[in-house]
Parts: structure tokens; sequence; C-alpha cells
């Protein structure tokens, strides 16, 4: 399941044109350059619209925030007006309350979980795409906890191997 999300994620940064600057922060990252300009980066039309097809890919998309709103509610607007209600956003960012609901836990308990807004998740997905590649290229390399394409199956493999 990895690969296949993996192989989407990666054909979705190529489609946009994202890929080659992606892989451009990450090197610059490795050789402990300093970024000016990253702003620009994140409001970029290809990086936008790329968060929109990232986020809609994934299923929790569906699920309403505080504002009731869901991935239908941006899929009927123009590439133009997705764009536009991003940039205006983040001119001065400020998130959208959580709404918080409890999932039951395999032991009976349950676990609060936060669910921001549509567009705060649209938001804060055009800001992880951009400082992914450059904190990646920081981590240690048998580093596993919260990263992309890494699970505890990898981890264990590494101890085991």
């Amino acid at each position: 399941m990895a690969t296949k999300t993996m192989n989407t994620k990666l054909s979705h940064n190529e489609y946009y044109g994202q890929q080659s600057t992606f892989d451009e922060l990450y090197k610059r990252s490795l050789n402990s350059a300093k970024f000016n300009k990253l702003y620009d980066k994140i409001e970029g039309e290809e990086n936008i619209l790329l968060a929109y097809r990232n986020i809609k890919a994934n299923t929790g998309s569906k699920t309403k925030g505080t504002d009731g709103k869901t991935i239908h509610d941006i899929a009927v607007m123009t590439n133009e007006h997705v764009i536009a209600m991003v940039r205006g956003r983040l001119g001065k960012y400020l998130p959208q309350s959580v709404r918080r609901v409890e999932i039951p836990k395999p032991n009976g308990k349950l676990r609060p979980l936060g669910i921001p807004t549509i567009s705060d998740r649209l938001i804060q997905q055009c800001i992880l795409q951009i400082l992914e590649p450059i904190c990646e290229a920081k981590f240690h390399n048998h580093s596993f906890g919260f990263r992309p394409n890494r699970s505890t199956e990898h981890a264990k493999a590494m101890m085991t191997g």
C-alpha cells in the first residue's frame, strides 16, 4: 500500500511540475543552504493545485470541519477561485477552530481527534509540501517517526535485517 501511495504522490508531483522544485529544495537543504522566498513557492499556482489534488485523494477530505464543508465544496470551485482563496487566506493566515471527535481504540478507550476545516487542510498542505523536502534532508536516515513513506514496519525490518 505504501508503494501505491508513494507512486501516486510522485505522479501528482510530476503532473504539476513540482518534483523538480522539491528535489532542488532537498538538495539545497543537504548542503546547508539558507532559504529565502519560500512564501513565493508556498503560494505558487502549481503548489496550490498539487495540494488540492493531494487533499482530494485523502479519504478524510470528505469529513466536515467546524465550518461544515468538505472537499466537495472546493471541487465546485474553478482552479482560479481555489488559488485566489488560498492566497487570500495565506496573507494573514489564522487557522479556524478544529472539530473535536473521539474515535474508539481497540482496547475500548477513546482517542481524541481534531478535524481542521477543509480550507485549513488545503493551506497546511501547501506549506507542508514546501517545508517537507527541506526538513527531510536534515533527518537521520534511521528515523522513522511521522515521516513520509516510513512506518513501524520499516523500523522493525531495519532492526531484524
